[in-house]
């Protein structure tokens, strides 16, 4: 896997702008409207964005990028939970 395949922010751009689209005027973010917003602009199955929403809340951006950086060392493009 080569760096440009483990650089992530391209879709973090691409991620801020469904954040943005589904915030609410006080500034919430509805978690159904973060979920359709990743189905309709992000292209991702029901079920795999709530998988994405669930791994971003619970793990956070010091485990995840590790985590990346892990399976970039393994090869690993695609896991094996078939997203």
């Amino acid at each position: 896997m080569t760096q440009d395949q483990l650089t992530t922010e391209p879709l973090q751009h691409e991620y801020e702008g469904i954040v943005a689209d589904s915030r609410l005027p006080n500034g919430s973010i509805p978690l159904d409207s973060l979920r359709s917003e990743l189905v309709t602009s992000g292209e991702w199955t029901p079920r795999a964005a709530e998988h994405l929403i669930s791994l971003a809340s619970g793990y956070g951006t010091f485990m995840l990028r590790n985590a990346l950086a892990l399976a970039g060392a393994l090869g690993l493009e695609d896991g094996e939970l078939s997203f």
